[in-house]
C-alpha cells in the first residue's frame, strides 16, 4: 500500500461519519444551479478548516481550490453541486428541506467524495503531482456551469483531469470505466407553430396546425433515422406538445419540445442543419408557419486513453474485484466541455446496494447506499498516487 492509500485509509477511518454527515448536509439542503451560495459556502468553510485556500468562483457559485507541488504537472478533481427541481419521495430521515428541489442525480455524493478526497490528500506528507479541486456549479443547466468554470480559469495550468458519477445500476464496490465515449450529446429542441386557425370541417381554407404538429412528431425521428448513421445512437424523443383547447377549432398556435441525442460528437455538429432542413421541408406543403429554438447542449463525454488507463490502475488499488465494464449512456454530461480543452476521464461509481429495486437517477425516490462515499474518496486519492503513470 502506498503512502497515499495509508493517507485515504487513515482518513476514512478517523472521519467516515463526516464523510456520510456532510453527504447528508447537503442532501437536506439542495440548491439548484446557479444558486449553491450555501452549498459553495460550506465546501469551502471544511476546507479553509482543513487549512486549505479555496476561491468562490465569479458570481458566488462554485469553487477551486490548488494545493500540492507547483511545479510540475496539476491534475484535477471535479465535481458538480447543483441538484434537480422536484420533490423528494425516498422518506429518507435526511431527506430534502427544500420544497421542489432535491438531490435526485447524486451531485451530494459528488461533493462530499471530493472534499473527503481533498482531506485525506491534504493530509499525506508530500504528493506526487499539484492538485485542483472544482466543485462546478450548474452541472444540470444546459449548456452547463462547467463552461463557466472554464472561463474563470478552472483548467488554467492543469494537465489531466477526472470525475466520477453514481451508477445506481451498478453494485456497490464496484466502478466501471470504459474507453472512449461514456456519455452522449444532448440537445433541446421547441417548435411553435402557427396559422389563421379556423373551423375543423374546412381545413382546407386555413393551415391544419394539429395536423402538422403530427407530422412533425413521426416525421422528424423518421428523417433522421435515415440521414444518420443508425452505428452513432441517434434518438429523437419528443416529451411535450400543445396546441388547441376545442375539438371543433383548429388552433392558431401549437408547440413542440423534445430532446436529441447521440453518441457520436462528429454527428452532433451536424444534427441542428438537418433538424432544421427537416421541419421546414415537413411544413412547406401544409403552408404553416414556425420557428425552432435550438438549444445546444453538451458534447459526449469522451474518455481519453492514458487517462482511463490511469482510472483503471487506480480502480484496480482498491481491489481486484472492484473493477467493472460499461456502456456508452445515452444521458448527456457537462464534464464533456473539460475534454474539450484537456485530456481526462470519467468513472462509474456503483451506489445500488444490492438489494431491492435500482432506482434510476433523476427519480424523486433516488437514494444511493452511502458505503460508495468511502470507495469515490479511496478512487480519487488513487487517481492522483496514478497520475504519473
Amino acid at each position: 500500500m502506498s503512502a497515499l492509500q495509508h493517507a485515504a485509509a487513515r482518513w476514512l477511518s478517523a472521519h467516515y461519519d463526516d464523510l456520510v454527515g456532510w453527504r447528508r448536509h447537503l442532501h437536506q439542503h439542495p440548491e439548484l444551479g446557479r444558486q449553491e451560495f450555501a452549498t459553495t459556502q460550506f465546501v469551502a468553510a471544511q476546507l479553509a478548516d482543513a487549512g486549505l485556500n479555496p476561491k468562490v468562483l465569479p458570481g458566488g457559485t462554485g469553487l477551486l481550490c490548488d494545493f500540492g507541488p507547483d511545479d510540475g504537472p496539476r491534475v484535477a478533481l471535479r465535481a458538480d453541486m447543483d441538484a434537480l427541481p422536484l420533490d423528494e419521495r425516498t422518506g429518507a430521515p435526511y431527506a430534502s428541506l427544500v420544497p421542489g428541489v432535491a438531490h435526485a442525480c447524486g451531485h451530494d455524493a459528488h461533493t462530499a467524495v471530493l472534499l473527503g478526497a481533498a482531506m485525506a490528500l491534504s493530509s499525506a506528507p508530500e504528493l506526487p503531482v499539484g492538485v485542483r479541486l472544482i466543485f462546478q456549479a450548474a452541472e444540470e443547466l444546459m449548456p452547463g456551469g462547467a463552461i463557466d468554470a472554464i472561463a474563470a480559469g478552472a483548467l488554467t495550468g492543469v494537465s489531466r483531469i477526472f470525475a466520477l458519477h453514481c451508477d445506481p445500476h451498478l453494485a456497490v464496490g464496484r466502478v466501471a470505466v470504459k474507453a472512449g465515449p461514456i456519455t452522449s450529446a444532448a440537445d433541446h429542441i421547441e417548435v411553435t407553430l402557427r396559422s389563421p386557425g379556423g373551423h375543423t370541417s374546412r381545413p382546407h381554407l386555413t393551415s391544419d396546425l394539429v395536423y402538422g404538429l403530427g407530422t412533425l412528431i413521426t416525421g422528424v425521428p423518421g428523417v433522421l433515422s435515415r440521414r444518420i448513421d443508425p452505428r452513432h445512437s441517434t434518438v429523437m424523443v419528443w416529451g411535450a406538445v400543445n396546441a388547441g383547447v376545442a375539438a371543433n377549432a383548429i388552433p392558431q398556435i401549437g408547440t413542440l419540445a423534445g430532446t436529441l441525442r447521440t453518441a457520436s460528437r462528429e454527428t452532433w455538429l451536424t444534427l441542428e442543419d438537418i433538424v432544421r432542413e427537416t421541419i421546414s421541408s415537413l411544413l412547406a406543403p401544409l403552408g404553416i408557419e414556425h420557428m425552432l429554438q435550438y438549444k445546444r447542449g453538451v458534447p459526449p463525454v469522451v474518455n481519453e486513453e492514458v487517462s482511463t488507463r490511469i482510472i483503471t490502475h487506480a480502480v484496480e488499488a482498491i481491489g481486484p474485484e472492484v473493477l467493472a465494464d460499461t456502456l456508452q449512456s445515452g444521458g448527456g454530461e457537462d464534464f464533456s466541455w473539460y475534454l474539450e480543452e484537456v485530456p481526462g476521464a470519467m468513472a462509474r461509481l456503483g451506489t445500488w446496494s444490492g438489494h431491492g429495486p435500482q432506482l434510476d437517477l433523476h427519480q424523486p425516490t433516488f437514494d444511493l447506499d452511502e458505503r460508495a462515499l468511502g470507495v469515490g474518496v479511496r478512487l480519487l486519492v488513487n487517481l492522483i498516487d496514478n497520475a504519473l503513470l
